[in-house]
């Protein structure tokens, strides 16, 4: 960090003006909330299942600004002198006339309280769960659930997927003569400002980061320096020298510059070459390699899939089995791609054994496809693979039952607000649980005759679900692991598979472009920040089956790495993004 950088943060910082002691517990953020241009999202949520608040602006949500972005962490140790200095920063910083310039230069956000419940029941360290949300960086375990200090691992992945320029920890001093316009060093090892510049949060880079200790009570030098640097920033002689973004904010940089095509061939790269039973996660993998390569011409890849698939094909490997499941049912949409690309009818029989589950013996139609298990994920496990068949045999009784299955799971799960509930098991919308109604419902419209009388049916459950999803998508594009808890983490594959469903929606001329194209465009760029080059992912729902309550999902473990499923729904996407990008560039021609 150069002199220039070092004397404008000091003087954002220096806005913070005498706490008296003897403060309330409860920490105000009104001011912050009718701020003109402040955002209010949540970093995560805490065992006692109390939000963790953050604020920011417009500024965070353009990685290439070219500003300064500077992020203020408060209360970590529960000090309620730190939230609301940090909440006077960004209030002062942002409403008042003397900064004007300096917001020309610098962006700033704030975590005001990284420690809610310490904080509002006054135990300072201490959460009330038995852990240090000041400590314990960097956060081991799987995250977000562990058992008495989520606080950290929620804060650590934030920060990394928000990559500021510089992150200051706002620590609580009362000792006076230690109280000078100056970083402090941190007193202990494992603290987040120690932590951030030595390793990379979320695998994207280091970050420069300090602590400030806030004073309490009459602090007049300290006022005296802001008049003065605030003076020379002011000066019209002053010039901000350039200054280099922090490594985390120049990966997601380059994660965002990729084009579609760049990001499918480094998924594919790494995803979509095995398929030791047809199931839907490496199955999707291989439909996404498949459509990439028709997009660049790659002409090894579909020997490459006939050689992988050669076992099922000769009928030497079984695609079912009398104990499969919906995974394996869905799965099977593998083989209609494979008809596609070959014009080989033989493939229709195999996609037909799947189908097939969803009559009797004597050929009648079932309630539901019989591996529904009662979850909202069963409309992708069983509709799509119905219409796809439907649509290959021109036999009307894979759409009669692609219909009946839907209703079925609707009626099942389908809440008031037009959100799935994730089984009858309790009312949480779960992301996936949402993101495979979406994705089913938008493959299953692909393959429906357009005069079929139960079309309209489909299309109008369609609309109403993407309808309500677009009132739920975060700031920064993405959907969360719960879709009306914006306090849950941001999860890759919802986002990816929602943000499918709109853009197909768009390109068949089912949602209306000028509603829908911005989310689609916000969605991408999440999924983009959340794909490495490598093929490591940032925050995926790991499995999961029926839970029994909020908290059932809001533990559920976030992967950071290599991950199939992520792997396989961030390429079907970036396959679409790119159609879609060929399609504009053609239509502007």
């Amino acid at each position: 960090m150069n002199f220039s950088l070092l004397k404008l943060f000091v003087a954002l910082c220096a806005l913070v003006p005498a706490i008296p002691e003897g403060l309330a517990q409860a920490v105000d953020q009104t001011p912050l909330v009718n701020t003109p241009g402040v955002l209010p999202v949540f970093v995560g949520v805490t065992r006692a299942n109390t939000p963790i608040p953050a604020y920011i602006t417009g500024d965070d949500l353009d990685i290439h600004i070219k500003k300064t972005r500077v992020l203020i962490v408060a209360g970590l140790d529960g000090d309620t002198s730190t939230s609301k200095a940090a909440i006077n920063v960004m209030r002062r910083f942002y409403s008042e006339a003397e900064f004007e310039r300096l917001r020309e230069m610098v962006s700033l956000s704030i975590v005001p309280c990284g420690n809610p419940d310490g904080q509002a029941k006054g135990l300072r360290h201490d959460n009330g769960e038995g852990g240090d949300p000041s400590r314990g960086y960097p956060p081991t375990g799987a995250a977000y659930l562990h058992p008495t200090n989520p606080e950290s691992q929620y804060l650590w992945r934030w920060v990394g997927m928000h990559a500021p320029d510089i992150v200051v920890e706002f620590v609580s001093q009362t000792d006076l003569k230690k109280v000078e316009a100056e970083f402090v060093s941190p007193t202990a090892n494992d603290c987040l400002a120690k932590q951030l510049p030595i390793i990379a949060p979320c695998q994207v880079g280091n970050i420069p980061a300090y602590t400030l200790a806030i004073p309490a009570g009459n602090v007049t030098p300290f006022a005296q320096f802001t008049d003065d640097l605030l003076a020379e920033v002011n000066s019209p002689s002053f010039e901000r020298d350039n200054v280099d973004f922090s490594k985390a904010r120049r990966e997601l940089q380059a994660r965002d510059q990729r084009t579609a095509i760049e990001i499918g061939k480094q998924l594919a790269s790494v995803y979509g070459h095995e398929l030791s039973s047809v199931a839907y996660i490496p199955a999707v993998a291989c439909i996404g390699r498949l459509r990439l390569a028709e997009l660049t011409g790659d002409k090894r890849v579909l020997p490459e899939m006939q050689q992988l698939t050669a076992e099922y094909y000769s009928g030497a490997k079984p695609t079912l089995t009398d104990h499969s499941g919906g995974s394996e049912i869905a799965g099977h949409i593998l083989w209609s791609e494979m008809k596609t690309a070959t014009g080989d009818a033989a493939y229709v029989k195999l996609a037909q054994q799947a189908a097939d589950r969803a009559f009797s013996s004597d050929g009648q139609l079932l309630e539901a496809m019989p591996t529904h298990n009662e979850m909202s994920d069963a409309v992708f496990m069983g509709c799509p693979i119905l219409a796809q068949v439907g649509s290959m045999t021109g036999e009307s009784k894979y759409f009669e039952m692609c219909l009946r299955h839907m209703r079925f799971m609707l009626k099942l799960n389908l809440r008031s607000d037009g959100l799935h509930r994730h089984s009858p098991l309790d009312e949480a919308a779960w992301g996936r649980g949402n993101g495979f109604p979406a994705l089913g419902l938008a493959l299953s419209l692909d393959a429906f005759p357009q005069e079929h009388p139960g079309r309209m049916e489909m299309l109008d459950a369609f609309r109403q679900h993407m309808k309500a999803l677009l009132a739920h998508q975060d700031v920064t594009g993405a959907w969360h692991q719960v879709i009306d808890h914006p306090e849950s983490y941001r999860e890759l594959t919802a986002t990816s598979m929602i943000t499918f469903a709109m853009l197909r929606g768009i390109r068949n001329g089912w949602l209306p472009r000028e509603e829908f194209q911005p989310a689609v465009e916000r969605g991408w760029k999440a999924v983009k920040a959340r794909v490495a080059a490598d093929g490591s992912l940032v925050d995926v729902c790991t499995g999961t089956g029926k839970q029994k309550s909020l908290r059932d999902y809001l533990d559920r473990t976030a992967i950071l790495g290599k991950d199939s499923r992520g792997g396989a729904m961030a390429l079907l996407l970036a396959t679409e993004i790119a159609s879609w990008e060929i399609e504009q560039t053609a239509t502007h021609r």
